[in-house]
């Protein structure tokens, strides 16, 4: 049997304004291969956006594998390690008893999630770090461009 090797997934969500065009971004690594992803939204959300790239990204992945997956957003880390067991729970309503938020992205990723051993890891965004800058980039090259009217 043979150990799975680690991939290192970065993904961001970009916004240009909060509702507005939108674009995600996911930069995995796997051992020397590498492969960048992104796309966008007309009219979405940073939240939306960010949890896009990460499903995005797993999507990706044809078979169970390790993942360092690093994100920069405080909602995705919180709500896959803290929020998740509960919204799921109470018939996915947040503490307030309020319908959650990006319900439909959420339960996407739920779906993924257990497919994988998965390490979150927080990073703190435009601080240098070179995988999640460029998730950043990706994620601003999907927003889509606005043409006036």
């Amino acid at each position: 049997m043979t150990a799975k090797s680690t991939i290192d997934i970065y993904t961001d969500g970009a916004c240009k304004g909060n509702p507005g065009p939108g674009g995600w971004g996911a930069y995995l690594i796997s051992g020397a291969h590498e492969k960048e992803i992104f796309g966008g939204e007309a009219e979405t959300t940073n939240n939306r956006m960010e949890l896009t790239a990460v499903i995005e990204a797993l999507r990706m992945l044809k078979n169970p594998s390790k993942i360092r997956l690093f994100i920069d957003s405080q909602y995705v880390k919180n709500g896959i390690n803290l929020w998740i067991s509960n919204w799921k729970k109470t018939g996915w309503k947040t503490s307030n008893k309020k319908p959650v938020k990006n319900v439909d992205l959420w339960m996407m990723l739920d779906e993924l999630v257990p497919r994988h051993e998965i390490e979150w890891i927080w990073v703190k965004g435009h601080a240098g770090n070179l995988g999640n800058e460029r998730a950043d980039d990706l994620a601003n090259r999907g927003v889509p461009i606005r043409i006036a009217d």
